[in-house]
């Protein structure tokens, strides 16, 4: 391969312009003719005992096709999910969270539709519902599934050495709290399922087409080559449409009418669909005299909700590196994944880290000030050096950690003077990469010397296709605009294991590599058979080799990260994606009322085959962060009904509430794995925001606050409280 003229330039977002001007076709943009419209009936509370369900009235309104319940379903009704076969197609007897379909009403018309679905009643009696933490916990509350013996559906025991035999000079001990959130999307959640010839076609925004497809073929009792997923680049999906939620009932409407059925879900539904799961962490961790880390002992409890969904695979992964970025001598952590009769929990960008994040990074500041450290001094003391093992038996740290610290420390001016009311906070987040997976890539070289790229990731948002065409255009020698990215289509693209994890640059990356390498052996084979030079532009040396037959050459790649036998997650992380954050803030002690002066992201990042897409992915990221530290969360009410629905009671982060300052730094040392020593990024913008906003308005109110989101209700009674404690 020539020099790289393409990687790591800032090549223009590929199909950005179609985004940005409304020409690009999402899913509920998509019109399939023939099509019935769904709307699904709940019932008014989250869990509640199905008596009856009348369906006269709806039946005779005009264009009604059909009203399933699940008595019109195979008995017992099939139950799915990604990782436990849990959830019920539609709900069975009792409902589980609010929101749950009882009854799917598919009409020629949306108006149709819903009117016939208000015309539904149901007869249910209420039942106390699990909300809680606590309640989750109580062996005396409900069970959430009955057929299990309590609610802790999984629980995992991470840890090395002897936490209880260790000795700390300082010990600090607290709890911490991370609230429910959405992940409010912009492009609604769109389905349309329609029969064929071979099965069924399912048209969904999903991040992963392939788990979806093995899903509903599951639910179905068929082979997975009966069911193909159209997967269109979604308008966001920050982990919301990783992962199958209504469309295996949609499958079994559409089967039943034998027409292709359409479901659009409003806003509203969507914040009862998915969210990221709420957590209560308690935190005890020993240093010695010098700052550093004796132990680390947590208990984080992750409120999961009704249904497993992917669940559990949160709880496990960000537990088990829920020590972060540092060395310690001992650990223990315990997590369970709680049911409760609430949204089922699904993956959030960052997979559970800033749950622990927020807790570990905190105990840290809280120590600096009881040892009388300064709070970067602590955490220089702690992170391990470059390849250090700092997880036993895991990949060691596989970048210059310290070196992020620093510069985000001299970014935000760590050692100036403030003004009044006004403090400063750094925090590190760590996430592990994908474990065991597997990725594949077919490279078309056509006869004009353009080519095609197949892939199984999908871009949604983080400019997949943008990437990969830099890499295809430095592997081959072709210009940007003479290649097309190919992704979301299960019967042409082939197998790819998720969009998930920060993989996609570093495995399909790698993949679509080897997939060019193919092609480039087989170029030099035809100009070998030729007696050419190798050379020759491809279009003329594909013509000599076919003539008029415009015969074209095909390279399959494959990248995959090896599963481990007995290793708690499958395999050891490919590799960590970890940022520093700082901040700077001012706060009006009259109000609570926080002002974001400054936030300085450093990201490391091996290298940016993209840099403004990391920075613009990292600086996004971020943003979101600011939104579960400051404002969101969901607001549930005694019948498990969440109370803020919708954009106008949800508050998340506007132009107003981005910083003054906000800045991305990038550490490109090549170290990674992925293509010319890349890692994957994305996700590390929001792993250690929390703490470091925490951390800012700690020092410049003299406050600290545990519970997310910080709001100013929240800062004004901490306030409120230490003047009152002081003046006794």
């Amino acid at each position: 391969m020539a020099e790289s003229k393409w990687v790591g330039q800032s090549l223009g977002r590929v199909g950005g312009e179609d985004r940005v001007t409304g020409r690009q076709k999402f899913a509920a943009d998509l019109r399939i003719d023939n099509t019935l419209q769904v709307k699904f009936v709940t019932v008014d509370c989250a869990r509640a005992r199905i008596i009856a369900v009348h369906t006269e009235a709806a039946a005779a309104v005009e264009g009604v096709r059909c009203i399933l319940t699940a008595a019109d379903l195979p008995q017992p009704v099939p139950k799915c999910g990604p990782a436990y076969d849990d959830r019920p197609v539609i709900a069975v007897g009792e409902t589980r969270f609010h929101g749950e379909p009882v009854v799917a009403v598919a009409a020629e018309t949306e108006d149709a539709a819903e009117r016939a679905a208000s015309l539904v009643r149901i007869e249910y009696e209420e039942l106390p519902p699990v909300l809680t933490v606590e309640a989750a916990l109580d062996p005396a509350s409900p069970l959430v599934q009955d057929h299990l013996k309590s609610n802790v559906l999984s629980e995992h025991h991470f840890g090395w050495g002897d936490v209880a035999a260790a000795h700390a000079d300082c010990v600090i001990e607290n709890d911490y709290t991370f609230p429910m959130v959405t992940h409010f999307a912009i492009e609604p959640h769109a389905f349309i399922a329609a029969p064929d010839p071979d099965g069924i076609t399912i048209w969904s925004p999903i991040q992963h087409p392939y788990v979806l497809r093995r899903v509903v073929a599951t639910a179905l009792g068929w082979p997975v080559a009966r069911v193909r997923i159209i997967a269109p680049d979604p308008g966001g999906g920050f982990g919301g449409k990783g992962w199958p939620k209504v469309e295996p009932l949609l499958a079994f409407l559409a089967l039943r009418v034998g027409r292709p059925v359409r479901y659009v879900m409003s806003l509203e539904e969507t914040f009862q669909a998915v969210r990221r799961a709420s957590a209560k962490v308690h935190a005890r961790t020993g240093f010695d005299a010098t700052g550093r880390i004796v132990f680390q002992d947590l208990e984080a409890n992750f409120l999961i909700g009704a249904y497993a969904d992917i669940g559990p695979r949160v709880v496990s992964k960000a537990s088990y590196s829920a020590c972060g970025p540092y060395r310690a001598q001992n650990a223990r952590v315990v997590s369970r994944a709680l049911l409760s009769h609430t949204t089922p929990s699904t993956a959030f960008r960052g997979f559970g880290t800033p749950q622990a994040s927020w807790a570990v990074e905190s105990q840290l500041n809280e120590a600096a000030d009881r040892l009388g450290l300064d709070r970067v001094e602590i955490r220089r003391r702690n992170v391990p050096d470059k390849d250090e093992e700092f997880i036993p038996n895991e990949t060691g740290a596989d970048g210059n950690w310290r070196e992020a610290l620093e510069k985000a420390a001299a970014a935000i001016a760590w050692e100036t003077p403030l003004g009044p009311n006004q403090g400063r906070g750094i925090s590190l987040g760590l996430k592990s990469s994908s474990t065991a997976s597997a990725s594949f890539a077919l490279v078309r070289l056509h006869h004009d010397g353009s080519a095609s790229v197949l892939s199984g990731t999908s871009d949604m948002g983080q400019g997949a296709r943008t990437v990969f065409t830099q890499i295809v255009a430095d592997e081959l020698g072709i210009a940007p605009d003479r290649i097309v990215v190919v992704m979301g289509d299960t019967s042409v693209v082939p197998f790819d294991s998720s969009t998930s994890a920060s993989r996609s640059t570093v495995f399909m990356g790698n993949a679509i590599i080897k997939a060019c390498e193919h092609v480039r052996s087989q170029l030099a084979e035809i100009a070998t058979e030729l007696g050419t030079d190798p050379e020759l532009p491809h279009e003329t040396l594909l013509r000599a080799y076919y003539g008029s037959a415009r015969g074209e050459v095909i390279g399959l790649g494959s990248a995959r990260s090896a599963y481990v036998a007995g290793h708690p997650l499958g395999g050891k992380s490919a590799f960590w994606e970890m940022m520093a954050a700082a901040a700077e803030v001012e706060v009006d002690p009259e109000t609570g009322m926080v002002d974001i002066r400054k936030l300085v992201l450093v990201s490391d990042i091996g290298k940016a085959l993209n840099p403004m897409q990391v920075e613009t992915q990292d600086e996004g990221s971020a943003v979101m962060g600011l939104g579960h530290t400051l404002m969101e969360h969901l607001i549930l009410d005694d019948h498990g009904r969440i109370r803020n629905l919708g954009a106008l009671d949800y508050r998340i982060p506007t132009i107003e509430d981005i910083p003054a300052q906000l800045h991305s730094f990038l550490i490109e040392n090549g170290d990674g794995p992925g293509p010319s020593g890349a890692k994957g990024a994305g996700e590390g913008g929001l792993l250690s925001i929390a703490a470091a906003v925490g951390s800012a308005i700690n020092q410049a109110v003299g406050v600290a606050i545990r519970d997310l989101p910080i709001t100013p209700e929240r800062i004004w009674q901490a306030i409120q409280k230490e003047q009152t404690h002081g003046r006794q």
